[in-house]
């Protein structure tokens, strides 16, 4: 897609579309920036102990119960991993959790995996490295300190791996001599990943997991400087359950022909999206019951509507009505091949970047030179060593030629790039943490595809470089190490982009998931290190249990308190020369005296780490206006993607808009519902109208009720006599005194729902109801209902009225007994109602048109209503104590003791019955209604690495073709990588500008000096405006009256515009045309006028 580095042949892969940042812990519309204010949220502890504090001493004391659960054994903390959950699943969780990996090698690279790993939820993480700790090693190896130097480099990072999961077994694991013993040791394991392994070692551990029985999965991996690679061998036959993670399509069937082959036509609702080849299964066809067997049929000629199936129903009964069809996913069986047999037929590399279609052949040769240079050498090349890289290149031709004859053809001899191959053997030193973070993030997520079976491993290789993040090569004095903990950075880039590194002014806004990676990277590649760097990082949110399964610099210790400043002091402790500033503030117009014009300034690149497309919007402006580089990204589960905004070079983020998302019709959602997720969404609102709008509308009423009356009986329409009606409802008709009235209260709105309301839908519309052309009413999508009674021995039945006294009760603010957990209790309470027989009603209106957007419908005698029902309130406010108010109760999902979910699932899976529709367990409903988005600890880390290697280039001021925009999905795995779109120019009268230009005139000028600095360029001014407000237009006689008045004056005056001291300038919008009348387009300008 346009805009977010996609482009051309990659348009095809970018699936996802804008990704967003799996850190995001809020609804949409919280993350949105609609925040709940100072709305006190009430639990059931908060009711039964009647505690005071804030919300944040509420939060931690809630997150602390729900952490000190007990989970059995294969149970899995819901609280915890619910967004990995939602990428995942659970049976797939049960086999991560089941899963014993070694990883051997504990530097960058080795530590982002075990990170990963422990993160994810593995039974096991057994650490490997007979090596000590070196200072070049604190280049990317996050858990190390100076201290460590010398120390056993498993052992200094064990415990600190340790406390991010403490449900994962972390060992540190001891070598073998001999062969017996090292295959008695590598038997322990379900995956053995392996770094920093020479290729004889690998080639022998390999040979020994493959042939295993069962196989055990090898992983070898490296980063070198800017290049890196990567093999997997799962075995020789290894099934892939699920090999992209897709929820599978649904289609809603409207038709199938009695034909051979049979054609099956579906609502058009969605485009199909099955292929030719793929199987199906078809439910709840009428009639043609021969399909409801559950048997996969393969399918073919599909169409945007439909497909043929490969079967013939001539003979089969004819279809009457409904009918869905789901697309089957079927296993994938791989034989994988050890290594030592890919080394000489190393098939199909999978490709990142298709500028770079040769070079991942090429860098299989460098890398197995490298091998054999090392084993030669015993050390790689030194850096910027011209005769070392002299050699190394001879080597690969050696390697090269070798290659092509002992594959006899499988590999075909390379043309190699002697040039690219000097760079690759100076810089294979070089260690950095971008790479490492990568690369670790894509062999973490193999690793566990090796463990579940879920998503497509690399078969077999992957090779990556960044060679563009070089910039100019440095001179040989430059990149000589100097004994720093920067020595793997500086044998790349050398110690003068060392130093401009760490005296960069940079602003990492968010400290979530994205947010913890950056300030980890930021850390150690020594960004801001230095009196004369900084760098600042706010969010306004707080630490939550949830975000603990990825934003890895939190403990559970930390839950309630600031994310930007847990985060801020855990960088500074992995290098203690940061210069962070940890603001609390959110960037946005209100807070523009926080982060205003000097410090927009003063920054050298603004990196976002954000969770919705609002506030990226604005951060983009800021940029924007005052010329900043923007490193941007996001994810969706195993999605990622990055963009790079370089002032003068690219288009901007805002640049290009995704499509709206779609929304269902308002009258599916309340009375035609045919899938689960309309279900949720009705549960939701319903949820939110009785324990939040309503009380908060009778708060509102009761705060001023003369005022209040005043103004809804000059608006008097519709949704002010729906509001009304609410609050007499709760005051008078609904309102509960005693926890008994808010059982029955909860009987009689499940009789309102689910009988009541079903019965008069079906009065108004029988099952045989036509439309005005004649066409049966109820056809696909819509599904025909049926009113459910009362069941006291139904558990869903019991879970609605619990979970709806309960919260009546907290509305009401009504004691809850002890006995509230005995769904007995509530059974015997709620069955003792006697329900009035209900009569339906003819002159009923229901919504069916789909256009309908607005839900409070209005009638001509609105104002009459709306006077009868202030006169119904006028005695009951008067008998209410001075300080009644109710108790607004906002959603809160991730307190599984709130019995806020329970009431959503149970409303949800009631109105499913209703309908036939599937049910839903409570995390199902949980991720659909609370709006989660899917996250993992994997995509974020490749997608941070990948934004810091363009950092680099930020650096260097390379050009347009250097940068990357990149697209990931690691369920493919697929990499996609292309160059920024470039600014749009525009030019006029010798002049150029692009976006990023702002045309400033200095001095206090009048409106007609103004008019005359634009004609001596050839412009006509028409129009200036300023804000909402018209400054001048040539069209308004009155205009000219401005004409000598101060321009300043003039936005004081007529926009109301107050300009703060800090700021020296204010903007103009001009419209412009050219000599023959046709509009120009300029850029925004600026009046500096002091």
């Amino acid at each position: 897609r346009k805009g977010k580095g996609v482009v051309g042949p990659f348009a095809f892969y970018y699936m996802a579309g804008r990704v967003g940042d799996g850190s995001s812990e809020r609804e949409n519309s919280r993350a949105g920036q609609e925040s709940t204010g100072g709305l006190k949220k009430r639990s059931f502890e908060d009711h039964q102990q009647q505690q005071g504090g804030g919300e944040g001493a509420r939060k931690r004391e809630r997150t602390e119960k729900n952490g000190e659960k007990k989970m059995g054994s294969g149970e899995i903390d819901e609280d915890l991993h619910s967004r990995q959950l939602a990428v995942y699943g659970r049976d797939t969780m049960r086999k991560m959790a089941s899963a014993h990996v070694l990883v051997s090698g504990l530097k960058g690279l080795g530590v982002e995996v075990a990170k990963n790993l422990v993160l994810a939820g593995v039974r096991a993480v057994s650490l490997q490295d007979a090596g000590t700790v070196e200072a070049a090693d604190l280049s990317s190896q996050f858990y190390f300190k100076e201290s460590d130097v010398g120390q056993p480099r498993a052992q200094c990072c064990a415990t600190k791996l340790q406390e991010l999961n403490p449900a994962v077994k972390v060992s540190v694991v001891e070598g073998s001599s001999t062969t017996k013993e090292e295959e008695a040791f590598l038997s322990q394991f379900n995956v053995v990943v392996c770094h920093d392994c020479p290729l004889e070692k690998a080639k022998r551990w390999d040979k020994f997991c493959h042939e295993h029985q069962p196989p055990i999965a090898f992983i070898r991996a490296d980063t070198r400087g800017l290049f890196a690679q990567v093999f997997c061998d799962f075995g020789p036959s290894f099934v892939v359950s699920d090999v992209d993670g897709e929820t599978p399509q649904v289609g809603i069937i409207s038709s199938i022909s009695n034909s051979q082959p049979a054609l099956v036509t579906c609502v058009e609702e969605e485009r199909l999206e099955f292929q030719d080849g793929e199987l199906v299964q078809f439910k709840e066809v009428e009639g043609m019951s021969e399909l409801n067997d559950g048997k996969p049929r393969r399918v073919k000629n599909v169409k945007a509507y439909s497909f043929e199936l490969e079967e013939d129903t001539s003979n089969f009964k004819k279809y009457l009505s409904g009918g869905l069809v789901t697309k089957v996913k079927e296993p994938k069986t791989l034989q994988f091949k050890p290594l030592d047999e890919c080394v000489a037929d190393p098939g199909e590399f999978l490709l990142c970047d298709f500028a770079k279609i040769e070079r991942p052949a090429l860098l299989h040769v460098a890398f197995l030179a490298l091998d054999e240079f090392a084993q030669k050498k015993g050390a790689f090349p030194r850096p910027g060593m011209a005769e070392d890289a002299e050699e190394f290149v001879q080597m690969c031709h050696g390697v090269n030629q070798a290659l092509s004859q002992s594959s006899k053809g499988a590999f075909q001899k390379q043309e190699l790039d002697e040039g690219l191959l000097r760079k690759f053997a100076m810089i294979s030193r070089g260690d950095l943490s971008p790479m490492a973070t990568f690369i670790g993030g894509i062999v973490a997520q193999e690793a566990l595809k090796a463990c579940s079976g879920k998503f497509h491993p690399i078969f077999q290789f992957f090779y990556f470089d960044s060679i563009e993040s070089l910039g100019d090569t440095p001179t040989f004095e430059d990149v000589q190490p100097v004994g720093s903990r920067y020595d793997g950075q500086i044998v790349v880039f050398g110690q003068k982009f060392q130093q401009k590194m760490e005296a960069l002014n940079a602003f990492v806004v968010g400290a979530g998931a994205l947010g913890c990676e950056f300030l980890k990277l930021l850390a150690m590649m020594g960004v801001a290190c230095s009196k004369n760097g900084k760098l600042t990082v706010t969010d306004d949110d707080t630490i939550e249990k949830s975000n603990l399964s990825r934003q890895f610099l939190f403990r559970q210790t930390d839950i309630g308190r600031s994310k930007s400043e847990v985060s801020g002091q855990a960088a500074q402790g992995m290098n203690p020369q940061l210069n962070i500033a940890s603001l609390q503030n959110r960037v946005c117009p209100e807070t523009e005296d926080v982060f205003n014009d000097s410090f927009w300034e003063s920054l050298d690149v603004v990196i976002n780490a954000l969770d919705n497309v609002k506030a990226r919007l604005y951060v983009d402006m800021r940029c924007v206006y005052f010329g900043k580089p923007l490193l941007e990204s996001g994810t969706l589960g195993p999605k990622c993607n990055t963009q790079v905004v370089i002032p003068g070079l690219t288009e901007n983020y805002g640049a290009s808009r995704d499509p709206p998302e779609k929304q269902a019709p308002m009258c599916t959602i309340h009375s035609f519902p045919h899938n689960i997720d309309h279900c949720l969404a009705w549960a939701r609102s319903e949820f939110e109208g009785h324990v939040e709008k309503a009380p908060s509308e009778v708060n509102a009423y009761l705060e001023d009720v003369a005022a209040y009356a005043a103004n809804a009986l000059k608006q008097a329409d519709g949704q002010t006599k729906e509001q009304l009606e609410q609050v007499v409802d709760a005051l008078c008709a609904s309102k509960c005194t005693t926890f008994s009235e808010c059982i029955v209260w909860a009987r009689k709105v499940f009789d309102e729902y689910f009988y009541n309301r079903i019965s008069q839908l079906v009065y108004t519309f029988p099952e045989d109801a036509k439309t005005s052309n004649g066409s049966p009413f109820w056809s696909p999508p819509k599904r025909f209902p049926r009113a459910i009674k009362f069941d006291c021995n139904d558990p869903v039945h019991v879970a609605f009225i619990k979970s709806a006294s309960v919260l009546r009760a907290q509305v009401y603010q009504i004691s809850i007994p002890e006995w509230c957990h005995d769904d007995g209790q509530f059974q015997q309470a709620a069955d003792s109602y006697q329900t009035p027989e209900f009569q339906p009603r003819s002159d009923v209106k229901i919504e069916t048109d789909p256009k309908a957007t607005n839900k409070y419908s209005s009638s001509f005698d609105d104002a009459s209503v709306v006077e009868t029902l202030l006169k119904q309130l006028e005695p009951i406010s008067g008998e209410l104590p001075p300080k009644f108010r109710l108790c607004p109760i906002p959603f809160e999902k991730d307190d599984d003791t709130n019995f806020h979910m329970e009431l959503i699932t149970s409303l949800a899976n009631l109105r499913a019955r209703n309908y036939s529709i599937q049910e839903v367990d409570k995390l199902q409903a949980k991720l659909i209604a609370g709006r989660i988005i899917p996250a993992i600890a994997t995509s974020t880390a490749v997608a941070t690495g990948l934004v810091c290697l363009e950092l680099y280039k930020v650096l260097q001021n390379v050009p347009l073709e250097s940068y990357r925009n990149t697209f990931g999905n690691l369920s493919l795995p697929l990499f996609a990588m292309a160059e920024p779109i470039p600014s749009k120019l525009f030019e006029y009268n010798n002049m150029k500008w692009s976006l990023w230009d702002r045309w400033i005139i200095e001095g206090d000028i009048t409106t007609q000096e103004l008019l005359n600095w634009f004609s001596t360029r050839g412009l006509t001014t028409y129009s200036i405006s300023c804000g909402q407000a018209l400054i001048y237009n040539n069209l308004f006689p009155k205009h000219k009256e401005r004409l000598d008045k101060k321009v300043l004056d003039i936005v004081k005056t007529v926009a109301k515009l107050e300009i703060p001291e800090y700021r020296n300038h204010f903007d103009l919008v001009v419209a412009c045309e050219d000599d023959e009348g046709e509009d120009v387009d300029i850029p925004l300008v600026s009046v500096k006028f002091r």
